[in-house]
């Protein structure tokens, strides 16, 4: 194994992660789809199981010792996510069920709010369905426009190009940190910056960056982060909205009802204060809980040692693809500019045979559209085959996806280079 890849110790990581030790039709499962989500270790679900056998209680609403304790393990998440992405405020981290409903709820609670029929809403052609649909959805509405900064070639979005795009009239500049479909990586802060030169907010999907890289929104300048537990560890059920507590302050409720109100009247209310104006109702509280351990986990790490941990289980893959022939990949040329996704082709084969014939081999990869069909059509493709990796990914395991790459090929009769 080369020094990169030994920077992480995935084989004592593995360890922690149960499910890893499992066999998939009678062979090791080798799991490459943590895009889609991640596996959780051990630490996770033994917080869950504690949450559950010794302070389940309902938060905000009782002084009893058990409520007490879930109202602080709630608190003490939030403080652990605010310093994971270098937030000012604890109270501008607000929980959500995903980073999709995490940018549902700007739309809604801000864009209802600040949005004309005489205003633009940027977005780019690589964006997942949870950062367009939204927002079609506000602009019907609403009656604006939406404008999208056409991707490169290699599906990465240049700030050249947005610029070209961006208008005055531009209110909110929404845009992927890393693409989901093809690793791609954003200028982030370059991108905000412009939003912000022409009067727009801008919003960052960042579902597939937080997971991977270290997140400093107050260094990015941004106005709203929307990411998910469930990609970090976590578990499923829980995102995070981040917003910039002026904005935040300004915006209506998403929903209404208990715990996100001071005083109620029979024909009128007042709202409580951030973060809890924006989490009505029960929270899902022992997630929440568990996704602090999760960052507790993730804490523990280098980042920039995992960076260069997936950028090897990536060159390596890429290396294994392009030994063969038929196989076209996505994404940029320059690993340096892509995260740990690696999405490709074989030959005229459809995406779901493919992914077949690898399960069949143990090896978990993800195929479709990933959530962004016009980018697919950009490309001209139905959808592709998408390996990921992270932290417990091993050289090991990319050699059994050459493998399985080879049975693709073998059982369709598909050429390899000489």
């Amino acid at each position: 194994m080369s020094r990169l890849a030994m920077a992480i110790d995935s084989e004592r990581i593995r360890k922690d992660f149960p499910i890893l030790s499992r066999t998939i039709r009678g062979k090791p499962l080798v799991y490459l789809d943590n895009a889609a989500t991640t596996q959780k270790p051990n630490q996770v679900l033994e917080s869950l199981r504690t949450y559950y056998q010794r302070h389940n209680a309902n938060i905000h609403r009782g002084v009893h010792t058990l409520s007490t304790e879930s109202t602080q393990m709630v608190d003490a998440a939030r403080d652990k996510v605010a310093k994971f992405i270098n937030a000012p405020k604890s109270e501008t981290v607000i929980f959500t069920r995903n980073a999709t409903e995490a940018i549902n709820l700007v739309a809604y609670a801000w864009g209802r709010k600040f949005l004309t029929p005489r205003d633009e809403i940027l977005l780019t052609e690589v964006e997942h369905h949870s950062n367009l649909v939204p927002w079609q959805i506000l602009a019907q509405e609403k009656g604006a426009r939406l404008r999208f900064v056409p991707v490169e070639a290699d599906g990465s979005v240049s700030v050249e190009t947005a610029r070209r795009t961006i208008t005055p009239k531009t209110k909110l500049f929404a845009f992927t940190a890393a693409s989901n479909a093809t690793g791609a990586l954003s200028p982030v802060r370059e991108l905000v910056d412009l939003a912000h030169e022409n009067g727009a907010l801008a919003l960052i999907d960042g579902a597939q960056w937080v997971p991977h890289f270290k997140t400093d929104v107050q260094a990015w300048n941004a106005d709203f982060l929307a990411f998910s537990s469930h990609k970090m560890l976590g578990p499923t059920g829980i995102g995070v909205l981040w917003g910039r507590e002026s904005v935040l302050e300004e915006m209506n409720p998403f929903l209404g009802g208990g715990d996100m109100i001071q005083e109620v009247w029979l024909e009128r209310s007042t709202y409580n204060v951030l973060p809890y104006k924006f989490e009505a109702g029960t929270p899902n509280i022992a997630d929440v809980v568990a996704f602090g351990a999760a960052i507790d986990y993730l804490s523990a790490l280098d980042f920039a040692e995992l960076r260069r941990h997936e950028l090897e289980l990536t060159r390596r893959t890429i290396e294994i693809l392009r030994n063969e022939g038929e196989i076209t990949l996505y994404g940029p040329e320059d690993l340096e500019k892509r995260g740990g996704i690696v999405s490709f082709n074989v030959a005229d084969i459809h995406a779901h045979d493919v992914g077949q014939i690898f399960d069949a081999e143990g090896v978990a990869v993800r195929v479709g559209h990933h959530c962004c069909q016009p980018l697919m059509r950009k490309f001209r493709v139905a959808g592709t085959a998408r390996a990921s990796f992270y932290v417990y990914n091993t050289l090991e395991e990319v050699e059994a996806f050459g493998r399985a790459l080879k049975k693709v090929k073998e059982f369709f009769k598909v050429k390899s280079h000489a």
